[in-house]
């Protein structure tokens, strides 16, 4: 039988038949592709493979550009090696495979025989597995924290009430890291058609990531540590901005707050009730007849008055924006899109229409740089309201029916594709939109952007929540594993709706869903319509003072949360940190028992636990712990058992760890009072915290407007130092409180002078009330007994404070 070329069977790269170096590496041709590898710097190689003599382009994830460093290149019958001061490439002239290590000869990471390959437009990587390896990231991906064993597909999806082990979701991120014995390694896929990741579903051969077409375009990021791994991603993919700090805080919810006098009412209780809260959203029943850019005339009469109320109040207001443009002439968003050419199109061009809430709705290209603007200079319409955030919902893009035709065009920055290229990176576009608007219409006021649907690169655009989540215990977790997957993978700024958007929360989950959302960095409470109230004094005395004590803890930890918002900025690492991050070779940290644990703000170690249970099992990864609430001291490398009382969430913090609290708050922008708490744990580790402070609202920090300090702790010197501060923003605090966790320390020197410290009963949440006639379960009370502190003048000046023991 003749032997035909057929579509339908595996075509692999073949043979190397030429190549050359040229600035950034080499480039060439085998039998059946083209291929380039390009060093974008030590330890960053992108792999490129096309059947076309050019490679594509994808305009949206990758912000950095190919770096100037030393590489070598050597070549043989055999191989082609590619060497810099980090990595040694090798690629196998038979077959085009490539085989990574460290320049030390460490191996880390290698094509399976398979190779880079086709079936038909689908385009594969096969790649060899080692023992016992691991592979966490995907972003928002459910599932377990290890990803071995199972497939997922990146195609954003609107998925209402999501099961806990669905796929896919709203956003995809084809980023992942593999742990092994000998090495960590990142693999980034940049191509925005469907993918597939299978990590050994159905096959115990080989691991892959596919696309259903495009090129084959990855990057291998090998750093010595994961941590480095995030760095290097984010260093690619770009980094989140500077928030406003009220971001940082608690933000009120629902489908939806109407009429204005709810909205008043909502206001008026959080601070009449002494809830400290900064955020309340206007869901699509703010707008007439569903309609983006309008206010409902009805119930809404005076937005802009409402808007200035709530603000005399200390609130933000957040409102929602959705893609679909409602189908109606008069209505001038439609009238300028479809004048302009804004909109999505079929390839004869007429307009593409698909009912959402407003009815029969045209879409604008946000893969159009005109649609872009377009869009940023309608959203003055509600900034001359006051409005100070957005919130992009509905953006995968969504319709009823869930199934958009794959032939509709976009303009992807003019090179005109389906929708099975721009389908994942619509999402991210309009987010890149709203920012872009929010900063054209509010000078010098930093934006805050929520989004559903993204691409690897959102987190320069907007921060993320999990989506249309539910009100059970397993959704609490799951979202939990979904937060620090997303962290893992880029997406620092993300969060969960507390409480459950679908169903009914019952009054322990809501209590333990507050303590929980404090240690996330997105804060946000959120509930449908036709479901009973869901604020946090819906649900009874004991959950509302529950609440209470941890929103208060929020506004506490806000100096640190800041402060660690910033340093992600600078090296985009989460704050929200998975134990596999810091603890990447530990097995106990993968887990189903323990692969909900996390760090947050770098040392509170916080093991989730359902609201039903009474006692949980915690792993304490290497190293020493105390029990946040009591200061009780446990050694590390073990397993422990903890009471899980409703008003106190499990969290310890790390020996060594260094952290800031200030005075209760009721809103970010209401001043503390002056002073400084600084909490430093006895340990045998050096540690050190970046101090960061700015106006919280404006960019005058990129112009030296912050105030930066180092406070650096040596065990072995048995000092804390607080180096001399950076920048030319006065700090809000003129006081600190030195609290010395773990110390016995009777007399400390403050540069240079003694100074006898003091004792105090220190309490991180405050005692429940004992209500009347009896309170639904016995709640224990904590506090640090005899806690050492002193207190010492805030100056910008260095302070060395020693003695501590």
């Amino acid at each position: 039988m003749p032997q035909h070329n057929s579509s339908s069977r595996h075509l692999g790269m073949g043979n190397v038949t030429e190549w050359n170096e040229f600035e950034f590496g080499i480039t060439g041709k085998t039998n059946q592709a083209y291929f380039q590898l390009s060093v974008y710097d030590e330890g960053t190689i992108r792999v490129q493979a096309s059947k076309n003599d050019h490679f594509e382009f994808n305009p949206y994830a990758v912000v950095q550009s190919p770096k100037a460093v030393p590489f070598s290149i050597k070549s043989d019958s055999n191989q082609i090696t590619l060497t810099t001061s980090l990595l040694r490439v090798e690629i196998l002239l038979s077959g085009f495979l490539i085989r990574f290590f460290t320049r030390e000869g460490e191996f880390i990471n290698e094509d399976d025989s398979l190779g880079i390959s086709w079936i038909g437009t689908e385009v594969s990587c096969y790649k060899r597995v080692r023992p016992a390896e691991k592979f966490i990231g995907l972003g928002e991906k459910t599932g377990n924290l290890n990803r071995a064993g199972n497939a997922f597909t990146n195609w954003n999806t609107d998925y209402f009430a999501y099961g806990v082990g669905d796929d896919p979701l709203y956003m995809s991120i084809p980023f992942y890291i593999g742990i092994h014995e000998k090495a960590n390694y990142g693999i980034f896929f940049d191509n925005t058609h469907k993918s597939v990741f299978n990590f050994g579903a159905s096959t115990n051969r080989f691991i892959y990531f596919s696309a259903e077409d495009g090129d084959m375009n990855y990057f291998f990021i090998y750093r010595p540590s994961v941590s480095e791994i995030i760095s290097g991603y984010t260093e690619l993919t770009g980094r989140m901005e500077m928030p406003p700090i009220w971001s940082l805080g608690f933000q009120q919810c629902r489908y939806s707050y109407y009429p204005d006098s709810e909205v008043k009412t909502l206001a008026n209780t959080f601070r009449d009730k002494d809830m400290p809260a900064d955020v309340i959203y206007l869901d699509i029943h703010h707008m007439e007849e569903y309609k983006v850019f309008t206010f409902d005339g009805k119930s809404f009469p005076d937005p802009k008055g409402l808007i200035t109320e709530l603000k005399k109040k200390g609130f933000k207001v957040v409102v929602i924006m959705d893609p679909g443009i409602k189908i109606e002439k008069g209505y001038f968003p439609y009238d300028e899109g479809i004048q302009q050419g804004l909109f999505v199109n079929y390839p004869d061009g007429e307009e593409y229409q698909a009912q959402v809430w407003p009815g029969w709705c045209a879409f604008p290209d946000f893969t159009n740089e005109q649609t872009r603007a377009w869009w940023a200079e309608k959203m003055a319409f509600y900034t001359e309201a006051g409005v100070d955030g957005f919130w992009t919902d509905m953006n995968e893009p969504a319709s009823w029916g869930q199934f958009t035709p794959n032939l509709i065009e976009f303009s992807f920055e003019g090179e005109t594709v389906s929708h099975r290229k721009a389908r994942n990176i619509y999402g991210m576009q309009m987010a890149r939109s709203a920012q872009e608007g929010s900063k054209l219409n509010r000078k010098n006021q930093r934006p805050f952007i929520l989004t559903r649907s993204g691409y690897a690169g959102i987190q320069r655009y907007a921060a993320a929540w999990t989506g249309d989540n539910v009100a059970s215990e397993e959704h609490m977790l799951a979202g939990v594993r979904l937060v620090n997957s997303l962290g893992i993978s880029g997406v620092s700024f993300a969060g969960y709706d507390v409480g459950g958007f679908a169903g009914e929360a019952s009054k322990s989950l809501f209590a333990r869903w507050m303590s929980l959302g404090v240690f996330a960095p997105l804060f946000r409470a959120h509930s449908m319509i036709n479901s009973n109230d869901a604020e946090p004094w819906a649900f009874g005395e004991e959950v509302e003072e529950i609440s209470r004590n941890y929103m208060k803890l929020r506004y506490a930890l806000l100096p640190t949360i800041y402060s660690k918002f910033y340093q992600s900025t600078q090296d985009g690492l989460p704050l929200s940190k998975s134990l596999a991050i810091s603890f990447p070779h530990d097995p106990n940290v993968f887990q189903t028992a323990y692969q909900n644990h996390y760090l947050f703000c770098d040392h509170f170690l916080v093991a989730p636990v359902e609201s039903t249970r009474d006692i949980a099992k915690v792993y304490l990864p290497k190293g020493s712990w105390y029990y946040l609430y009591s200061d009780k001291f446990y050694l590390g490398n073990q397993e422990i058992y903890l009471e899980t009382p409703l008003n106190y969430l499990p969290v310890l913090v790390e020996e060594s760890a260094i952290f800031t609290t200030q005075s209760p708050i009721s809103h970010s922008g209401e001043a503390p009072d002056g002073v400084l708490s600084i909490h430093l744990y006895k340990g045998e580790k050096e540690n050190q915290f970046i101090h960061y402070e700015d106006d919280g609202e404006s960019y005058e920090y990129l112009n030296n407007g912050f105030f930066k300090r180092i406070i650096h702790y040596s065990p072995a010197e048995m000092t804390l130092i607080l180096q001399e501060s950076t920048g030319e923003f006065e700090s809000k605090y003129e006081q600190v409180n030195l609290y010395l966790h773990g110390f016995q320390t009777d007399v400390i020197t403050i540069n240079g002078k003694s100074k006898p410290t003091r004792t105090t009963n220190y309490a991180f949440l405050n005692k429940l009330s004992e209500f009347d006639p009896l309170p639904e379960h016995e709640q224990p009370y904590y506090e640090i007994e005899s806690l050492v502190y002193a207190s010492f003048k805030h100056l910008r000046s260095k302070t060395i404070i020693s003695g501590l023991f």
